[in-house]
């Protein structure tokens, strides 16, 4: 049995240290994710060799765990997995398998999983200078937007800092009131996320920028590098009565990014967890690219 433990800040040396040899553009192998989401989805972390192997279950008490990501040889890794599982009396399943990965379990271990593609895990990769200028006819209406805030709103963009932070977060917590209903377990554990994101937010290393209108804040976005050329963005939150605040922010943003770092060339806004308001927003700033994810359930040796 693997040697699982909660996931806390001390972890996040040697976690973003295997991490980074992955240089993966996918937003599952990141510590800031695994850390916020850590409560709601039940996730223990473990290192295996030179692997970082990440266990939890979505809410359903079904145990998964996420494709391990480091170096060397994967095959004692995933054998210590699936002994992990035997011992633990439950199926051997994992999730945010890239292309790629289900190439080399198949390889590895022909006919032995079976691989289903996941829709709603899909990340949403732009181009940078894209969500910048917003350009053609496609965009023209988020242009529009970005027009009409401007031209009938007293703005202005800040980058989150210490002294606003908590302001920040009283935002968020009064978009959340706004947006609540008692059956939306998934905005509910979704607000346990960011809240902790703003709790642990310098531990973490985050950078976040904010709109002010007025003096009030109505908007702002948190994110960090990914890997060597993509921004991730964790979270993003207006008040949806301000006509062009989220298709400010969003540009706004990604200007400081390109100011910051040069060398970033692409933005993974992260999955839409097969939410149809969240799928139409995201594919509505058409995304260069989609990154795939694929979940690996063991059938045994064939």
């Amino acid at each position: 049995m693997i040697g699982f433990k909660r996931i806390g800040l001390e972890d996040k040396g040697w976690m973003e240290e295997l991490i980074a040899v992955a240089d993966t553009a996918s937003c599952n192998q990141n510590f800031t994710n695994l850390f916020i989401w850590a409560d709601v989805y039940n996730q223990l972390v473990a290192r295996i060799n030179d692997y970082l192997v990440v266990k939890g279950s979505l809410g359903d008490d079904v145990k998964r765990y996420l494709f391990p990501t480091g170096f060397g040889n994967i095959r004692p890794v995933i054998a210590a997995m699936l002994q992990d599982a035997l011992d633990c009396g439950h199926e051997f399943v994992m999730m945010g398998l890239l292309p790629g990965d289900v190439e080399l379990l198949e390889k590895l271990y022909k006919g032995s999983f079976e691989f289903k593609q996941i829709r709603g895990a899909f990340d949403y990769v732009y181009l940078l200078e894209k969500l910048i200028l917003l350009p053609g006819r496609k965009l023209h209406a988020k242009r529009n937007h970005i027009n009409f805030f401007i031209e009938n709103n007293d703005w202005v963009f800040e980058p989150i800092t210490p002294e606003n932070l908590d302001e920040c977060s009283k935002m968020n917590e009064e978009w959340y009131r706004e947006k609540y209903k008692p059956y939306n377990t998934g905005l509910a554990n979704e607000r346990r996320a960011v809240e902790k994101c703003f709790e642990n937010y310098p531990e973490l290393g985050l950078e976040g920028g904010l709109l002010r209108v007025s003096g009030r804040i109505v908007a702002y976005t948190i994110g960090e590098p990914l890997n060597t050329d993509t921004y991730v963005i964790h979270i993003e939150k207006a008040f949806s009565s301000i006509r062009g605040a989220y298709q400010m922010i969003n540009r706004e943003f990604a200007s400081f990014i390109k100011d910051k770092y040069p060398h970033m060339l692409y933005v993974n806004r992260e999955e839409d967890m097969g939410d149809k308001g969240l799928r139409r927003a995201k594919l509505s700033y058409y995304p260069d690219r989609m990154i795939e994810k694929y979940t690996a359930r063991y059938k045994g040796a064939v």
